[in-house]
């Protein structure tokens, strides 16, 4: 079904004004602007919009801003999209807030950065409602620190296993549906079944992931220690590490035996999340770990008969951003205002229309639509014209939004949570580096570095 969102939005506007849901979060009532609220601009500063020019983000401010206009309320909210990766926004972000600067008033967080800013005061408390029993509960868990709701789910992420339906029809494997039983064990005895009867000229190896030194790779370990290790806890409530040697050198271990030369592209020592999703789109390989984002961009490549999605073999991890208040802004009950309409119940359908993965349950119900629902033929939900070839269920969302993605969220484990998780990446990415080298120490040597570097790097 093709989706009109850019257009139908308004509805989402009208229905705010009429009574209806309007993304107030529960139900409640909108959160009331401070008397010491400035009228003016309510700067929202945020990565790139995965959904495309004019994406859904700013949609949906678009639609705040014209509810503002008819109320004539003297606020209105502009979105920023900061440039660069997702380490250099949060070195914007911190040396902005830090500075004092009334240049921000919503920040919107990667879920790993929210305890750091808590922390830190640079962002301030917000109304414990904005989190309500809608919210799923795995993705809940990233608003708090320390007894307070911080930062609002925006939209979620989860690791996902993409794979080739039709390159596992050519080596005689079938069915070709992968389901939430598969395991790494799985995979790699496809693979050489794959092997066996590729050709050569496209097909390299059986799949491919994000391990070049940057998050990519902290979240792949993560997603292998947590599968070694059920409930391992790197870091407990304060943020303060805890982890042990056992502990790490199962971790090692699985990750190890994941990344195998026989099974893993080469290529995927090196690849961030655009080069690995390249690499699968050209065919390289059978199997890809990413994010739901990437389900609207691959099927503009390929067909449902050759595409498939399933859970990621294991546990995955839990992505997303979160939106929060800067402690300067001058606006603050206002901000916190439009982050209940932009985190609400018909908003959060709205993302999942467009591709996010959205942060309520009902946004996968049948009681909650996008306004959009209904309309004619357009334009794709990126927003950028292409027709919109994504499966959807009868509802109008991606078909696998109810069935997979949901599921994948509500069992998704966390990254350690502390301040400090700026140096925790940064060492397990480092410290992991030899495993991907010409000669990778064993593992109970790579343990015990890690073990080492870890303490350090977050003391008590």
């Amino acid at each position: 079904m093709i989706r009109r969102l850019a257009v139908v939005l308004a509805l989402l506007l009208a229905a705010a004004c009429t009574g209806g849901d309007g993304g107030t979060g529960g139900g409640g009532e909108p959160a009331a602007s401070s008397s010491e609220d400035v009228p003016g601009v309510i700067v929202v500063a945020s990565g790139r919009d995965v959904t495309g020019k004019n994406g859904i983000r700013q949609q949906l401010i678009d639609a705040w801003n014209q509810r503002q206009q008819r109320e004539n309320s003297g606020f209105s909210a502009r979105l920023v999209e900061l440039p660069g990766s997702a380490d250099e926004q949060r070195s914007q972000l911190l040396g902005a807030l830090q500075s004092g600067s009334a240049d921000y008033d919503v920040v919107n967080l990667d879920v790993t950065w929210v305890p750091e800013f808590a922390a830190a005061g640079l962002v301030r408390a917000l109304p414990e409602d904005l989190v309500d029993d809608d919210v799923i509960p795995s993705v809940a868990g990233t608003a708090w620190w320390d007894g307070d709701v911080y930062a609002v789910p925006f939209n979620s992420d989860v690791g996902l296993l993409y794979y080739r339906r039709d390159y596992l029809r050519q080596a005689g494997v079938h069915p070709t549906d992968l389901g939430d039983d598969t395991t790494w064990d799985d995979l790699r005895d496809l693979t050489e079944a794959l092997d066996s009867h590729l050709p050569a000229d496209a097909y390299d190896k059986g799949w491919t992931t994000q391990l070049a030194a940057y998050e990519g790779r902290t979240v792949n370990a993560v997603e292998a220690f947590a599968s070694a290790v059920r409930d391992v806890a790197l870091v407990d409530e304060d943020g303060r590490y805890t982890g042990d040697v056992d502990d790490l050198r199962a971790g090692v271990a699985e990750l190890r035996r994941r990344t195998e030369p026989p099974y893993t592209l080469q290529d995927a020592v090196h690849s961030d999340e655009a080069a690995s999703v390249s690499d699968f789109a050209e065919g390289r390989t059978a199997f890809l770990r990413h994010w739901p984002y990437v389900y609207p961009t691959l099927h503009r490549t390929f067909t449902k008969e050759q595409l498939g999605v399933a859970p990621l073999p294991g546990r995955a991890v839990l992505g997303g951003q979160n939106l929060a208040v800067a402690k300067g802004s001058q606006r603050a009950g206002k901000a916190a205002d439009l982050i209940r309409f932009l985190t609400g119940r018909e908003s959060e359908r709205c993302l999942l229309d467009a591709g996010f993965a959205a942060t309520r349950s009902s946004a996968y119900g049948d009681g909650v639509r996008c306004p959009a629902a209904g309309a004619g033929p357009s334009a794709s939900p990126t927003g950028e014209g292409a027709a919109d070839r994504v499966p959807r269920d009868t509802a109008g969302r991606p078909a696998y939004a109810r069935t997979i993605l949901l599921p994948a969220l509500q069992n998704a484990v966390h990254r350690p949570r502390t301040p400090l998780y700026g140096a925790f990446t940064q060492t397990f990415t480092a410290q992991l580096g030899p495993l991907f080298g010409n000669d990778p120490p064993g593992d109970e040597v790579l343990a015990q570095r890690l073990d080492a570097a870890l303490r350090r790097a977050l003391p008590d």
